[in-house]
């Protein structure tokens, strides 16, 4: 449990930054039974994508995770067990991770499976390139947990009153209905999820790995959106309804509705 790096091809230790010979680092993220990760598991990839792209052996990244889902955000027991305390690491830790893969010096291929909720769309929305499985969902049910943020990684999946409309309501959009929209690269039965990612990053890994250095900082460096900037002005509102009490009223709801483990799809 927790976050790795390895090899696709030779075995690395968990935690480990190891480079393989083609290039490639797979990341990959295992927080039973939902993937909602806890402050600490979201300092963690960040640390792991970073040390990722710093490797001078590393060309391209592939951000993948264990389980039913993709991740389901940060982990809502343990802000409602902890506090505030809890609250500031949560979103400190998501703004971590979220830049740490826009930021990586190689670029990052998401490979997506089941539901990616709420945090997830904050990693996949900075993520150079999108493969997602057949039965893949992504949405920010932020509304229905006591929070706000991501809308800055959902408006890079979506149009903006798609975003308008899966924001307010909720609701979740397909692998498939993102591909239209040019937001996800490739859609495969989830049995040929890693496989399909690994291949794209083979693809990019086979090119000089300097100038793909080069490359990611000139593409990042003409973004319209300043990433970093407009998610920590989504996170001010989240800790306004905090303090308002808005947040806690919502919060308490949570999973009432659902079975336990329900990551709220």
């Amino acid at each position: 449990m927790g976050v790795s790096t390895s090899s696709p091809e030779k075995g690395a230790a968990p935690g480990s930054a190891g480079s393989a010979s083609d290039g490639i680092a797979l990341v990959t993220v295992d927080f039973p039974p939902v993937n909602a990760l806890p402050v600490s598991g979201w300092f963690a990839l960040a640390d792991a994508v970073r040390a990722a792209g710093r490797d001078p052996g590393t060309r391209c990244v592939v951000l993948a995770a264990e389980g039913r889902g993709f991740n389901a955000g940060v982990d809502i027991k343990e802000i409602q067990e902890r506090g505030p305390g809890a609250l500031v690491g949560a979103n400190r830790g998501c703004f971590e991770a979220f830049a740490a893969v826009y930021e990586c010096e190689v670029p990052v291929v998401a490979a997506v499976q089941g539901f990616c909720l709420g945090g997830g769309v904050g990693l996949v929305g900075n993520a150079d390139v999108v493969v997602a499985s057949e039965d893949a969902v992504f949405g920010l049910p932020e509304l229905d947990r006591g929070a706000l943020g991501a809308a800055t990684h959902l408006a890079r999946l979506v149009p903006q009153h798609l975003l308008r409309a899966l924001y307010y309501t909720s609701r979740t959009v397909t692998a498939r209905e993102l591909r239209t929209h040019g937001s996800v690269w490739r859609v495969v039965p989830r049995d040929e999820l890693r496989a399909a990612a690994l291949e794209l990053a083979g693809e990019i890994a086979a090119k000089d790995g300097e100038l793909l250095r080069l490359a990611k900082a000139a593409i990042n460096g003409i973004d319209p959106v300043d990433v970093r900037r407009s998610y920590r002005f989504e996170q001010g509102f989240t800790y306004e309804a905090s303090v308002a009490g808005v947040a806690d009223r919502v919060r308490d709801t949570f999973g009432r509705k659902g079975e336990e483990g329900d990551p709220g799809e």
